[in-house]
């Protein structure tokens, strides 16, 4: 059994090597990041390298590009120092491959793992507070919000016509900018590429250095909605 690692092995080392895993979106991606000594200073986390993975695919080739990225790096998994997994909303596969990736590297080397909403990397790469992504059927995954506090949740027209619109929101997808302009025509939409695997890496940095690890037992999926064979096979069920 191996011993976790914590946040004072961040703050004593010269750098931590980080892992992060995306594979919410219909693109995935897996990053290597350093996490120097100096990110305490407010330096960013140095990107080693990236690799897309087709959403379709990830199931299939996922573990086998994380060991080729840190083959590429000359590095192993022990030396990985936190592995930052983005937990969804997004494909309801796609959030349980990368989850049960992140799990199965973390459990034997006793890597810490945090976990990030993808709704809340759109927002910091749209330097906005609300966010928005496509959940098909004419609803968004949405953050936003609501009473002062920022809430994430599953949404369509009715449900964003009871809030108060923003008054931007980050978008990096067509169908969801379709939903926002038809709910809330004023809002303005800050657009945005895709999140990443090294964007999450870069939110993930003040999660790390505060030891706000994730416990594995518990660490579950951030869906925001039931699946499909819930949704068909329990028709009976209404969606609060």
């Amino acid at each position: 059994m191996h011993a976790s690692r914590t946040s004072s092995d961040f703050k004593t080392s010269g750098g931590q090597y980080v892992l992060g895993i995306d594979t919410c979106g219909p693109i995935g991606s897996v990053a290597l990041g350093r996490l120097e000594r100096q990110s305490l200073e407010g330096q960013d986390l140095e990107e080693l390298g990236q690799v897309e993975i087709d959403g379709r695919s990830c199931s299939a080739r996922l573990v086998l590009t994380v060991a080729a990225l840190l083959a590429r790096n000359k590095i192993t998994l022990r030396e990985i120092s936190a592995i930052v997994a983005v937990h969804g909303p997004g494909s309801f596969t796609g959030v349980r491959v990368g989850l049960s990736a992140a799990k199965g590297f973390a459990e034997p080397a006793g890597i810490p793992v945090v976990v990030v909403s993808r709704l809340a990397v759109l927002a910091m790469k749209g330097n906005v507070q609300a966010a928005a992504l496509d959940a098909h059927r004419h609803e968004v995954y949405l953050r936003v919000a609501v009473q002062g506090q920022t809430r994430e949740l599953l949404a369509g027209a009715i449900e964003m016509s009871a809030l108060d619109a923003p008054l931007r929101v980050a978008v990096c997808d067509e169908a969801a900018a379709e939903v926002l302009v038809a709910v809330w025509p004023g809002t303005e939409l800050a657009r945005a590429q895709a999140p990443t695997a090294n964007d999450a890496m870069g939110l993930a940095v003040p999660l790390i250095l505060a030891g706000e690890f994730a416990d594995l037992a518990l660490m579950d999926g951030h869906y925001l909605r039931r699946s499909d064979a819930e949704i068909f096979g329990h028709s009976e069920v209404k969606r609060p």
